[in-house]
């Protein structure tokens, strides 16, 4: 099966169990609350990182929560769902405005050469990197460098999906600036009354643990070795789903932090199956038992960091040239 036929025997699968949604966001919660006072009050320093450690990966699942509700996956056309995970968004610095619009766009264009770096990482092909001027190659390499996965709690999330979208679009992106604001008042609020300790184990070190493993998904899921890139003239969403959206074999522990959002080849090709019916899924169609194409192993997470252009000849991305020519000047080029 290919195409609209491998689309639409997926359809059974994007029907969710409302008691089983309001569960996993009740329970998650909890667990995120129980995590947070372990960080806030234990008056044992390596519990209090204990907890904050397990609050920032239970941050990640619970936003596998609000990006399913903003599917319509879980939880659809709940007015209370809307406020709980429009909260959310503000406090974990992904505004609920700028990450719809993104992220809808990303799944409309996941893996074309030009045109998917909105909601994602750039890609450059080989020949696009040789011609790039200097600006371009720097502000290219930044983007995928390691380090600005690493820093994603400033980079990619408070600059980005926070500062970057407000000051492109104030109007628009409204709720950008007020996650900015609830973000530096909350640091005040509780430096100002439990002191800095308690602000780095509850907020500031959980947000950070949680924006590095959020940014790194993001990375690998379609920056991984073979994947597919297409042309805009050739690209078709089924194959971008499925050849393009890794599949990320997790442990039950990591499955549970990462809200199966390790089987992301099931989830581009409908975002309306619930995650909890992701490997359901999986199970029931063929096409979709592909090999695992990368983990959270050292091993992999390197291989997919090395992963920089896309290399049309060879089919496969590949790490900067070495014997790429110098960067053009840009005064020269044509206007």
């Amino acid at each position: 099966m290919q195409g609209n036929e491998l689309v639409a025997v997926t359809r059974p699968f994007a029907s969710e169990d409302r008691a089983r949604s309001i569960w996993y966001v009740a329970s998650t919660f909890a667990v995120l609350a129980a995590a947070a006072a372990v960080a806030a009050v234990s008056p044992w320093w390596p519990l209090r990182l204990l907890g904050s450690v397990i609050e920032g990966l239970v941050i990640v699942r619970a936003f596998i929560l609000a990006h399913d509700f903003q599917h319509g996956a879980i939880l659809r056309k709940s007015k209370v769902g809307g406020l709980i995970f429009g909260l959310y968004g503000l406090l974990v610095l992904t505004p609920p405005r700028v990450w719809r619009q993104t992220h809808n766009y990303h799944h409309a264009h996941t893996a074309k050469i030009v045109g998917a770096q909105i909601g994602s990482f750039p890609v450059m092909t080989v020949e696009m990197w040789r011609r790039a001027p200097r600006s371009k190659r720097i502000a290219y390499a930044v983007a995928r460098h390691p380090l600005n996965i690493l820093f994603g709690y400033l980079t990619i999330f408070l600059a980005g999906m926070c500062i970057s979208a407000f000051v492109r679009s104030p109007k628009e992106n409204w709720d950008s600036a007020a996650a900015v604001v609830l973000h530096a008042a909350l640091i005040a609020v509780i430096t100002y009354f439990f002191g800095i300790e308690t602000t780095l184990f509850v907020l500031v070190g959980p947000l950070f643990i949680a924006c590095a493993v959020g940014s790194y998904l993001f990375y690998a899921q379609h920056n991984f070795p073979g994947v597919h890139m297409q042309p805009r003239q050739t690209w078709t969403f089924a194959r971008a789903a499925v050849e393009s959206s890794s599949y990320m074999r997790c442990g039950p522990v990591m499955s549970y932090f990462t809200g199966e959002i390790g089987l992301h080849h099931v989830h581009h090709l409908n975002a309306a199956i619930p995650f909890y019916r992701l490997r359901e899924a999986m199970a029931a169609i063929p096409e979709l038992q592909v090999e695992p194409q990368t983990s959270l192993s050292p091993r992999d997470i390197l291989a997919c960091l090395r992963l920089k252009l896309w290399d049309p000849q060879a089919g496969r991305m590949v790490a900067f040239p070495k014997d790429a020519p110098p960067p053009q000047n840009e005064a020269a080029l044509p206007a």
